[in-house]
């Protein structure tokens, strides 16, 4: 399994140089879907023109106008409403996943009723994360971070990896993401956290932690 989990999109050279590196093949010969489904769980960046603006990649966070061969659209919340066989295979044959971000909670809800958290760790394809779409790999996001509330609350995600993300440290449009909030963050998550800027990646490759910056970042441990 292949992540990318940045704070803030393919930012820089150096997370770019990571994605091809993932991908074993230019940008330009690589098929992607994007999924925008964390954005509608959020209030500040869905539903309306920030959703359209990242799908028709105008966003200000590089993601979906890369440069790729093709770029589809899977929206979570559809697939479980339609036969699997529609969408499955697309999915098995893709090269990236451009997840957005938004609300990781929502996002967690929607890839486990959808089908898709089940199918991401025998996925060939590499999963590219962004804000709630990195954060959502972890086993817990944490209380700072809860907005909307699943059905059986609490703050547990995925679990694919085994430490949490504290994105956007430091960002000017974000003055409650200090680096004192992170380490007030890090010391209630049961277990390895990291704190990144919008300049950094966590790359991951079959459970081989690498991170990727141009900017700030900090890893804490228990």
């Amino acid at each position: 399994m292949k992540l990318l989990l940045t704070s803030a999109g393919v930012n820089n050279k150096s997370i770019r140089d990571a994605l091809v590196d993932m991908l074993d093949k230019p940008i330009a010969d690589s098929n992607a879907l994007c999924i925008p489904t964390a954005m509608y769980g959020h209030p500040w960046v869905g539903p309306g023109v920030n959703t359209w603006q990242f799908i028709s990649g105008k966003s200000e966070n590089p993601m979906v106008d890369l440069g790729w061969k093709s770029v589809g659209v899977l929206e979570l919340t559809a697939l479980p409403s339609i036969s699997k066989n529609r969408w499955v295979p697309l999915v098995q044959e893709i090269d990236v996943l451009l997840v957005a971000g938004g609300d990781a909670l929502f996002l967690n809800h929607w890839m486990r009723q959808s089908g898709l958290a089940d199918l991401l760790p025998s996925l060939q394809a590499v999963y590219v994360g962004m804000s709630a779409g990195s954060m959502v790999m972890a086993p817990h996001i944490g209380e700072y971070f809860v907005g909307w509330v699943p059905p059986g609350g609490g703050d547990a995600t995925l679990g694919l990896v085994d430490f949490a993300i504290f994105p956007h440290l430091d960002h000017e449009k974000l003055p409650e993401n200090t680096m004192a909030a992170a380490e007030r963050w890090a010391a209630g998550i049961q277990g390895p956290t990291y704190a990144i800027d919008d300049q950094t990646a966590i790359k991951v490759i079959d459970g081989t932690v690498e991170v990727v910056s141009e900017g700030h970042w900090r890893h804490f441990t228990l």
